[in-house]
């Protein structure tokens, strides 16, 4: 795992200088070597910052050449089938046993297109080519591993962060308004927008092709929803034993595939369904001593540390754990606007970079849970889509909407004393967000509002004149004919997985030198998920029913089942009450006064959350990490 960067296009003099300051920016993604290669006479320079996972010695260096000298690579990632790849090559004379090696000889034998669709693992590159002049840039399916580029004045860059842009001082700072629209509302900002204007990232299971002076040229080698589409084709095919039978044999093989390293290798353990899946799979494979790692809150309704503790136990893994309070999570704030390089808000930010951080003095590599709930249906909203959203589609629009003025007149207070009687966590957040997608016609628009945690398009506190807001995934037709749990879970999978999930957790853990991996994104997984059947993806009201069925075989069910869903949130909304009050009181006395925001909005927020007559603690926070970002610049 590392970070790469390059430009095409700049000012031969300086060329070496220029690629060297953008490499170096990305020297927390590699810490164990940098190198760079220019061509001056085609004005192109490549750089690479190494963190040594697979092949430690110099022959897995970058920039790397091919062995025909034709094709240069500068490579992110891993792949998880190189043995099979490089079986595609017999008589090649290996320098050395990297994954970068294999995909890089794959694209020179067979092309770039084939190499990717043949790949299985998390990846972005650049290749350049040398006959050709041309640079090429790919990104894995899901979007795992992060890939920016931007043209300007003639020049053309790229790299694994935007501060590998921005290092180069020829590249141009102007905000980009609909990314700052998107922002304040998703916590993220969404693909293929960048918070500056003449950034883009590219976008999951995409490349891009450019030559000098010219425009790139971007398409899609891979797309969700034609993987979708197949699962679905594939219904009824199959008893649910079968399924359960072959999905458990694919993860084990992915989780098997995902343990190739020459460094150890820990997982990540939260006590959820996902996670407590890979550390099934992983522990018979690891064999003795293998390490687990959980995040402990102090806040008992946040805390799943328990949970992970009996599982680890009965698992025979040796277990760590990082306890983390509010004086942690203000310690670390100061840091969060230099780690996410680019405006970021979601607020499990912080129990990430912090279990990182604790992890990475044991191991260098760990497995993770993340994309099972886009993959396998784990969200509310999921379940909404699936068993809610039928009947509530079938009421008329005006009764759904004296339904939500109704829901909305009560005060936050009173619907958390009825969650309490009721046995209800966090009743009101859900009556807040069941109160904003009642008056809504479409699926996807719900999903854009309940993306944007539950905030009315009126409520924007931008004080721009907006030309071009972000109009999101409801403004994208061609889906309407799929089922609308099937809608929802492709929405999640192209925009809330690659914007805000993978992209927390590749942040939080290269700016700690760690490597994670995803077995649940393995890509043969998607098929074999939605060839499930929607009403089947849930056990009694409960999503994941396959993973479930699958976890059941490896652990005793009193482990797991029983618990309501927690993932890694924390405690914001009360800590802006109580340890982070007086920190968020002064950042956002800037926030009011920097121009781009609407001062009398964000001190209504304030006072409704201080008061608690309304949690706002998401908006608030998007303010607050946007506000710290524009201070680094």
């Amino acid at each position: 795992m590392c970070g790469i960067a390059g430009l095409l296009g700049g000012d031969p003099p300086d060329l070496r200088a220029r690629a060297e300051a953008m490499t170096k920016a990305l020297r927390h993604r590699g810490p164990d070597g940098q190198g760079v290669w220019i061509d001056q006479q085609a004005g192109v320079g490549l750089g690479h910052a190494r963190l040594a996972i697979r092949d430690l010695t110099p022959s897995g260096d970058q920039p790397m050449i091919s062995a025909c000298q034709r094709f240069v690579i500068v490579y992110n990632g891993e792949l998880y089938n190189s043995t099979e790849m490089k079986a595609a090559l017999p008589g090649l004379d290996w320098r050395g046993t990297s994954d970068t090696e294999v995909l890089l000889e794959q694209c020179a034998a067979f092309g770039v297109l084939k190499a990717l669709e043949a790949s299985n693992g998390m990846f972005a590159f650049a290749l350049w080519d040398r006959e050709r002049r041309e640079l090429t840039l790919s990104r894995d399916r899901f979007g795992i591993k992060p890939l920016y580029w931007a043209q300007a004045c003639g020049v053309f860059w790229f790299g694994s962060e935007l501060k590998a842009l921005t290092s180069d001082p020829a590249f141009p700072r102007e905000l980009d308004r609909s990314a700052l629209d998107a922002f304040v509302g998703l916590s993220y900002v969404p693909a293929p927008l960048a918070i500056w204007k003449a950034a883009r990232k590219l976008e999951p299971g995409s490349m891009l092709t450019v030559k000098a002076g010219s425009d790139p040229v971007v398409s899609r080698w891979w797309d969700a929803e034609n993987a979708i589409r197949k699962g679905l084709a594939l219904q009824g095919c199959r008893t649910s034993g079968d399924l359960t039978d072959e999905a458990d044999a694919l993860l084990q093989d992915a989780v098997r595939r995902q343990t190739v390293s020459d460094v150890p290798i820990g997982v990540f353990l939260s006590g959820g369904i996902d996670s407590s899946l890979v550390a099934s799979c992983l522990a018979p494979q690891a064999g003795q001593g293998l390490d687990s790692f959980t995040a402990r809150f102090s806040e008992t309704a946040y805390d799943e540390g328990e949970s992970a503790r009996a599982i680890a136990d009965h698992l025979g893994l040796r277990h760590h754990e990082q306890r983390l309070t509010a004086q942690d999570a203000l310690a670390l704030v100061p840091e969060l606007a230099r780690i996410y390089d680019e405006p970021f808000a979601d607020s499990s930010q912080i129990p990430t970079l912090l279990i990182s951080r604790f992890a990475r003095q044991t191991v260098k590599v760990v497995l993770s849970g993340d994309g099972g709930d886009e993959i396998f249906a784990g969200y509310n909203r999921h379940r909404f889509a699936a068993l809610d959203w039928p009947r509530l589609s079938a009421t008329p629009l005006p009764l759904r909407r004296a339904l939500a003025a109704g829901v909305g007149i009560l005060p936050m207070d009173v619907w958390n004393v009825a969650g309490r009687f009721l046995g209800q966590s966090l009743l009101a957040e859900k009556m807040q967000k069941l109160s904003a997608i009642l008056p809504l016609a479409g699926l996807a628009e719900i999903h854009d509002r309940l993306a944007r945690q539950g905030l009315e398009e009126s409520e924007s506190p931008l004080a721009l004149d907006e030309s071009c807001p972000y109009l999101g995934a409801s403004a994208r037709p061609g889906i309407s004919d799929l089922h609308p749990l099937d809608q929802m879970q492709l929405l999640d999978i192209q925009n809330y997985l690659p914007g805000d999930v993978l992209a927390k957790v590749d942040r939080a853990s290269m700016a700690m030198g760690l490597e994670v991996r995803v077995p649940l994104l393995d890509h043969r997984l998607v098929e074999l998920a939605f060839s499930v059947r929607p009403a089947d993806r849930f056990q009694d009201g409960q999503g994941k029913a396959l993973l479930r069925q699958i976890l059941g075989r490896h652990l005793p069910p009193r482990l797991f089942e029983g618990r309501p869903k927690q993932g890694f949130a924390v405690p914001i909304d009360d800590w802006l009450r109580g340890p982070l009050k007086d920190w968020a009181a002064d950042l956002l006395g800037r926030v009011k006064t920097n121009g781009l925001f609407d001062a009398k909005r964000v001190e209504g927020w304030w006072l409704d959350h201080q008061s608690a007559k309304r949690k706002r603690h998401h908006a608030l926070w998007n303010l607050l990490m946007f506000q710290a970002w524009l201070q680094e610049q």
